[in-house]
């Protein structure tokens, strides 16, 4: 469906073909949401792909804030990676134990670290062992590796940028979580949040964008899917979602179909929905 690209979207084919690249590095990024009632690292620890390492996106973010997942000072990055023996000259395949979930978040992660030779497993994990490839339990050998960041501060927005996006009208705001959180009408998994979204914004939900199998949807069903969202491919876009996560879902999307100008809202619906202050609307 997609041509093998080592920036954004690689089969499971293309992964197992390289496997014995000395210079790939497999990340296994899977994050679940507490209702999901899955233990990702005890998951790695029973199988992965061979020589994937363990990404803990709890780990490696900024545990100074009070927000979930944001991502973490430069010198916190550089020193999680290096121990996980990711580093310049690395091509890396990122994947997730649901297919596609929270690979996207640490694809986005890299790049706007400035690593761009990263791309999202399509399928997944799940893609993987339906294929009855080779799976196993055991701990690569890491030795460490420089890397390099050159953070893209275009490629991420705060609070204050998002709030003129929504005074101005010059940035579409795309939110991936489920109808019923945007709508306000299922309450939000972090206590004290309120519901709804945020004024002016359109919902694309990060499911949507998959198949059954995980796989990423055709060019032609994703460009539907924003249109009928009413999103202008045309216009810069913020992506945003429960804590930021599944908003690189919807950012890996726009990359995919040649959208450029685009950015991550961090803080997403975690940050938004703590202010009184900032407006929400419902429906």
């Amino acid at each position: 469906m997609y041509e093998d690209d080592p920036r954004t979207l690689v089969s499971t084919d293309w992964l197992a073909s390289h496997l014995n690249d000395p210079d790939l590095r497999i990340l296994d990024a899977s994050l679940y949401l507490p209702n999901m009632n899955r233990d990702a690292r005890a998951e790695y620890d029973a199988g992965h792909i061979p020589g994937a390492r363990f990404f803990d996106i709890e780990d490696v973010s900024d545990q100074r804030s009070e927000i979930p997942h944001m991502m973490p000072p430069s010198e916190k990055f550089i020193s999680r990676v290096r121990k996980l023996g990711v580093g310049d000259g690395h091509q890396i395949v990122v994947y997730d134990g649901m297919g596609l979930f929270s690979a996207p978040r640490v694809w986005w992660m890299f790049r706007h670290m400035g690593h761009f030779d990263v791309a999202v497993l399509d399928g997944g994990f799940p893609k993987w062992k339906a294929e009855d490839r080779q799976v196993e339990d055991m701990p690569p050998v890491m030795r460490d590796r420089h890397i390099t960041v050159r953070r893209q501060a275009q490629m991420v927005k705060d609070v204050t940028q998002v709030a003129s996006a929504v005074k101005l009208g010059d940035w579409q705001i795309v939110d991936a979580r489920s109808p019923g959180r945007f709508r306000g009408e299922e309450p939000e998994p972090r206590p004290g949040l309120r519901s709804g979204h945020i004024p002016g914004s359109h919902n694309v939900h990060w499911a949507s964008l998959v198949n059954d199998d995980g796989t990423v949807k055709s060019p032609d069903e994703l460009r539907s899917l924003f249109a009928h969202a009413g999103v202008d491919l045309d216009r810069p876009v913020i992506t945003s979602c429960g804590s930021g996560v599944t908003a690189a879902a919807v950012t890996l999307a726009l990359t995919l179909l040649g959208h450029t100008q685009n950015a991550v809202y961090d803080g997403s619906w975690a940050e938004w929905g703590m202010y009184p202050d900032l407006k929400v609307e419902t429906g």
